[in-house]
């Protein structure tokens, strides 16, 4: 029964969001981000993409585990990369301050083609991931709820996902966050009520939960949260492509209300884990199948329909900016409808296929993801902020370390890797190779700088 109607209100929304989509595309809907009448989106439908775009269904799951996990120490940690916003807002009136209308502008100005082609390998990986993220979660979700039903989902998802995306690219990804976004606040809101209003929950419990394994891990994390998220936003195309999209008080304004509604969301969600910690139960399929168990079922439906909403928003703006960058950086495609639909077909069906690859540790594409952006922090602080000269030679040893950084967290049960980094939990081996990336960044932009 919670199958059928879960399937039923998931169905509405897709069908909401494809009333909600333009009726009539043009280019520079499509890439970026115009009404049919070339009006550039307002304060609150900014605000409510950028929120909606940032809490996917991998962050809210990641949000909740980590606090089941680590208390709210785990949910702090996730909670303070939402502090990408105030550092993507500084990023973003840098860049435009320099007249440049993107990342790749800037970095194709001071660096060229390689500093340019280098970015754009990282975030075209980003969007990948964003893609295959998602989905994962849409198949977790069904294969918790009806067993062996998670493929399927994942492709009737990919399917609705990419028509209502590939009809208006980023126009449609516009108006549809904010139906989307709207549906999930009163979704959360509803379902947030009914923990606090729960016997047996507790708010002081909650806000010094230790966790199930102990908060040790959560400041941790805390920590590697705090070194990358300066370089996070900057490496994220969905965030940097709406920082160009209205003018700068606008933007600026945009950035900030998007701070704190997200961060508040993030740690409403890390609570329902950290409760489910504290009531002593079982970690069971992502903590969906935990859920299931611990609220009356009108409640549990709600919480997995804000995942399914929170997945489905994300994916239409991942594939509008892989449709940016597919076109208009790297020029795969013409600049049109065809060439935009074309890039987004290719990523929704290479993201589908890897969540057949099988790893479901949702945050290792996080601590990959901002480890391997990390070049950008020295560069963007002292060539963009400082204004000073950096040479090639110093941003390619920076990008390098964090890739070499990236790749060292990724195979870090690898013998020969796991030799070289230091013995103890993941996450301390994390912050680890996170000091060093910046470190050996900053040593190479600091003895390469000058005054420009």
């Amino acid at each position: 029964m919670q199958t059928t109607v879960l399937i039923l209100l998931f169905a509405a929304v897709v069908v909401v969001s494809l009333l909600a989509a333009p009726r009539r595309a043009t280019v520079d809907g499509f890439f970026g981000g115009l009404s049919a009448e070339g009006r550039a989106p307002g304060l609150w439908m900014l605000v409510l993409s950028q929120v909606t775009t940032w809490i996917f269904a991998r962050s809210l799951m990641n949000s909740a585990i980590l606090g089941y996990y680590y208390g709210i120490a785990g949910t702090l940690a996730y909670a303070a990369y939402y502090g990408s916003f105030l550092t993507g807002g500084l990023i973003v009136a840098h860049l435009r301050r320099n007249g440049a209308g993107s990342m790749q502008d800037w970095l194709g100005a001071r660096f060229g083609p390689a500093g340019q082609g280098t970015y754009n390998l990282v975030i075209g990986l980003r969007l990948l991931s964003e893609v295959f993220a998602n989905l994962l979660v849409v198949g977790l979700i069904f294969d918790a709820l009806a067993g062996g039903s998670g493929t399927l989902a994942i492709l009737i998802v990919s399917v609705l996902g990419l028509a209502y995306s590939a009809w208006g690219g980023l126009s449609a990804a516009l108006r549809t966050d904010v139906v989307q976004m709207t549906l999930f606040l009163v979704v959360l809101m509803l379902a947030f009520g009914a923990l606090v209003l729960s016997p047996g929950f507790s708010l002081g419990a909650v806000l010094t939960a230790s966790g199930v394994s102990g908060s040790h891990n959560g400041w941790i994390l805390l920590a590697v949260a705090a070194l990358q998220v300066f370089s996070y936003p900057a490496h994220d195309p969905v965030m940097m492509d709406r920082g160009f999209l209205a003018d700068e008080a606008t933007t600026r304004r945009s950035f900030l209300h998007a701070f704190w509604i997200s961060t508040l969301c993030i740690i409403a969600f890390g609570f329902f884990g950290i409760h489910a910690g504290l009531i002593g139960a079982d970690y069971e399929g992502e903590l969906i199948g935990t859920w299931a168990g611990m609220f009356p079922p009108w409640v549990f439906v709600l919480l997995v329909v804000s995942l399914l909403v929170s997945a489905l928003s994300t994916l239409d703006s991942a594939l509008a900016s892989s449709a940016r960058l597919g076109v208009e950086e790297l020029g795969l495609a013409a600049r049109s409808l065809a060439g935009g639909r074309g890039v987004m077909v290719a990523v929704m069906v290479l993201g589908a296929a890897l969540t057949l690859w099988g790893n479901a540790t949702l945050f290792d594409a996080v601590a990959v993801s901002g480890t391997a952006s990390m070049f950008l922090a020295p560069v963007l602080l002292i060539g963009l902020i400082r204004g000073r000269h950096v040479p090639l030679w110093s941003y390619l040893l920076a990008y390098g370390a964090a890739m070499l950084g990236a790749f060292a967290y990724f195979a870090r049960s690898w013998p020969t890797i796991a030799a070289l980094l230091p013995e103890g939990h993941k996450y301390e081996q994390l912050l680890a190779i996170c000091v060093v990336v910046l470190g050996v960044g900053f040593a190479a932009v600091l003895a390469g700088a000058r005054k420009g």
